[in-house]
């Protein structure tokens, strides 16, 4: 069975979601992984050197916190996403981590590569998987453009088929009426689109038809019922989350 994926609003690499990174990182060493905490911050490619210091700092410390040895792969272009070199890190982790920035970009950069090909792989093979912010909606079947609702969705990894995320969900939108957040969750292909605050990971143990919610917000859905689900409740989502 594929090992545990989390989709995370916000807050990788901080303390208020170190449980869960913990939980994941056990998880994969469980699987028979190696102890590696693998950090792709393909996603700020653009953003410059500062920008990917930041996050390789940020990861570092919490892989320190948990004991574990972080390794920072820089995938930061296409072209490094079919070097064999930086590829061969990523395979076997306990835990791969996608981090924040563009979700667009992420996509763009890893489909079709050897890099997105290891990271699947690896999390078929018992690795746990988890993607933040960009990471998480790449991670989904399309992406979301909250900001542009008539915008054509972009296709993201598809490794959570039927599903598109839409982090950070109580900073930006958790104060939208219910119309609105009925439009926020249309989708032309059917997806499922699930509004995840910052903090707060939908998680699922390897099966994709079962998920938890974890950390300090909800999770809510924005097809159908408008539900939130609350952090380790609601664990019916399931009947929800079935089609993805």
């Amino acid at each position: 069975m594929a090992g545990m994926l989390a989709l995370v609003g916000s807050g990788e690499y901080i303390s208020t979601m170190l449980p869960l990174e913990k939980q994941l990182v056990t998880a994969g060493l469980e699987a028979g992984c190696s102890p590696k905490y693998v950090q792709l911050a393909t996603a700020a490619g653009l953003e410059g050197f500062e920008s990917l210091a930041y996050w390789k700092n940020l990861g570092e410390q919490q892989a320190q916190r948990i004991g574990i040895e972080p390794v920072f792969v820089e995938i930061f272009n296409r072209e490094d996403a079919f070097r064999s070199e930086l590829v061969s890190q990523i395979s076997n982790a306990a835990l791969i981590y996608l981090s924040g920035g563009n979700p667009n970009y992420l996509a763009q950069t890893l489909i079709g590569t050897p890099a997105l090909a290891a990271i699947v792989a690896s999390w078929h093979a018992g690795s746990s998987l988890a993607g933040c912010s960009a990471g998480a909606m790449a991670l989904a079947g399309e992406i979301a453009n909250p900001f542009k609702l008539t915008a054509k969705a972009e296709p993201g990894f598809n490794i959570v088929p039927n599903l598109k995320v839409l982090p950070h969900f109580d900073r930006y939108f958790g104060w939208i009426p219910t119309p609105a957040a009925k439009l926020l969750g249309k989708s032309k292909s059917g997806a499922l689109a699930v509004g995840i605050d910052e903090n707060t990971a939908l998680v699922s143990t390897g099966d994709l038809k079962f998920w938890q919610v974890q950390g300090l917000g909800t999770v809510q859905l924005l097809n159908g019922s408008q539900r939130k689900l609350a952090a380790l409740a609601d664990l019916d989502v399931a009947q929800e989350m079935a089609q993805i």
